[in-house]
């Protein structure tokens, strides 16, 4: 099988989108037959061009998934840009063997990819970064398109279907209400606007240089009440601590036991009072 097309189209999605979506419909689909010999070739063969038809194939699917995700306000051809991406990633990955269809085991690669872009760009601040705070960002940002906020029930049926908490619920749908704000006032704010900008009540207060002599201050005196308790313990009880805490590589309790031929229990007893010893020293 052969496939012929404008490379431009078919691989970029830019400006002419319409182009794009109209060159990637013209690509024959493949039968079942097609699917599992050019399957075969790469998955046995490393077979490249097999690859190349595959994909090719399959790009009027990920313009169909994208479109999905149209209500985020980023562009159509970046959401397609970014599933070809998942969808090139599931053709290297996809097993003939398996018994299914390139377009189910696809599926995931290609939503995947577009989330992880959505994620990425949605917002300045992330919204979410676990797994479990992404499927929540998800599936509520698909019923505000037909709830404003959720009443007590919604908030529970949603925790309880996506095993969360109800508060998770309530912060995620606080995130997605909320808008970015610019840290400088706009050129044209009047002056009761641009007092409102954070770069009026957000300060930077790593370069205070009185803030910068406390806090040498303070790490000088640490480090003298160290030292001055450090000294006040005997011997052995300062190697111990050295060794376990201070030094580049560190003992074990094992290592201890054999230098000191005491067992490892007891280099752990000596530790944890040595410990105390010290936090007395440095809180008297």
């Amino acid at each position: 099988m052969t496939t012929s097309l404008q490379p431009v189209y078919a691989l970029a999605p830019g400006a002419n989108l319409e182009a794009y979506v109209h060159a990637v419909n013209g690509i024959p689909l493949l039968t079942v037959e097609q699917e599992r010999e050019l399957a075969e070739r790469l998955f046995y063969e490393q077979d490249l061009e097999a690859a190349r038809q595959m994909v090719l194939a399959h790009l009027r699917f990920v313009v169909h998934v994208a479109k999905s995700y149209s209500g985020y306000g980023l562009a159509q051809a970046d959401l397609i840009q970014e599933g070809n991406v998942g969808l090139m990633k599931a053709v290297k990955r996809f097993n003939p063997e398996m018994g299914v269809r390139l377009v189910s085991f696809a599926v995931h690669w290609i939503k995947a990819e577009i989330h992880e872009f959505i994620l990425r760009n949605w917002r300045i601040v992330k919204v979410a970064t676990t797994k479990a705070q992404r499927k929540l960002f998800f599936n509520l940002r698909s019923q505000k398109k037909r709830l404003t906020w959720l009443n007590n029930d919604e908030v529970h049926a949603v925790a309880n279907t996506l095993g969360v908490e109800p508060h998770e619920v309530r912060e995620m749908e606080s995130r997605l209400t909320g808008q970015d704000m610019a840290f400088d006032p706009a050129a044209d704010a009047d002056d009761d606007a641009a007092f409102q900008a954070p770069a009026h009540y957000l300060e930077d207060h790593r370069y205070d240089p009185a803030r910068q002599l406390e806090e040498a201050d303070w790490s000088d005196s640490s480090t003298a009440n160290l030292h001055e308790a450090l000294d006040g313990l005997d011997e052995r009880s300062r190697d111990i601590l050295y060794q376990r805490w201070l030094a580049e590589e560190k003992a074990t309790l094992h290592d201890l036991a054999a230098k000191y031929n005491v067992s490892a229990e007891r280099i752990r007893q000596l530790e944890k009072n040595a410990m105390s010893k010290l936090k007395g020293f440095i809180q008297a």
